[in-house]
């Protein structure tokens, strides 16, 4: 079977992968998050992820999608659980539930991160409760009960389901998850307008245009477009695509080894990509 994830960095899952596990390590009694608040502002997330969070806004982003307390959340890919440590901690404090569609554990590249991410979870049940680890892949089946699900979330992930031509799949499953009324949250790399099409998603960057269309073919309406989390200093125009800018911070092709001389410097400054945030409503049935 095809690598489900092409454009994935591997420096990225195996840092990630080392993350989760030094954080099992972690005290276990962190309170209750009962607001959004609190959960983006727990103790228990990585000093190295809330140094993030001036590019991501995880605080406002959540507020625009509308997650509130109680609901049943569906978060594809999670990857090394950024935005999971905010969520899932959130959900068990206020009756909640929340949903992990990984990556399929049975692929070699992301086994470790998705083995580390679960351990986590499982080993801190009094900070994410119980949460449900499902799969989203070619051969996968349902990511949560058909119409049990108030949010479904999308995060930076699009391009990578272009590549492996999952993009469709993820909006139709997304779609059967969700209650009448429920939302799809998209956050993406948002390519040039003007730009060439790519039908692969490349660079990392993928058509605002082009993700409302495979949401409304799904059946989606949209609802607002925030620009939380826009960028106008990047340019899109970098030697290894997207991953030239942090966190990856890519120095070379994709396989080979890192190049220290590779200056930094430039991709720093401008920070972590521009991303289209969108809001997407359950408000119709999916396209024959």
């Amino acid at each position: 079977m095809a690598n489900p994830h092409p454009n994935f960095a591997r420096r990225g899952l195996l840092l990630g992968a080392a993350a989760l596990s030094a954080c099992s390590g972690r005290p276990k009694a962190f309170g209750t998050p009962r607001t959004l608040d609190a959960a983006v502002n727990g103790a228990w997330r990585a000093p190295a992820d809330r140094v993030r969070d001036r590019w991501r806004h995880p605080l406002e982003t959540l507020r625009f999608w509308g997650l509130k307390p109680g609901e049943a959340v569906v978060e594809f890919w999670p990857g090394a659980g950024w935005y999971t440590d905010i969520i899932a901690p959130f959900l068990a404090a206020t009756g909640g539930r929340f949903y992990a569609a990984d990556l399929d554990p049975s692929d070699a590249e992301g086994r470790e991160m998705v083995e580390a991410y679960r351990r986590r979870l499982h080993e801190n049940p009094e900070l994410y409760g119980k949460p449900q680890l499902t799969a989203f892949s070619a051969a996968s089946g349902s990511v949560a009960p058909a119409g049990s699900v108030d949010l479904a979330l999308f995060l930076r992930n699009i391009h990578n389901w272009m590549a492996a031509g999952l993009a469709e799949k993820a909006f139709s499953e997304a779609f059967a998850a969700l209650k009448p009324g429920g939302v799809l949250g998209v956050e993406e790399h948002r390519a040039d307008p003007a730009g060439m099409p790519d039908v692969m998603a490349s660079s990392g960057y993928v058509p605002q245009a082009y993700v409302v269309q495979l949401a409304k073919e799904a059946g989606f309406t949209l609802a607002a477009a925030s620009e939380v989390n826009a960028n106008p200093k990047d340019t899109r125009d970098y030697p290894f695509g997207v991953w030239t800018l942090p966190p990856v911070r890519r120095s070379s092709p994709p396989g080979q080894r890192d190049d220290p001389s590779f200056d930094h410097t430039t991709y720093d400054i401008i920070g972590e990509s521009d991303r289209m945030t969108l809001k997407f409503v359950k408000s119709g049935l999916p396209h024959a």
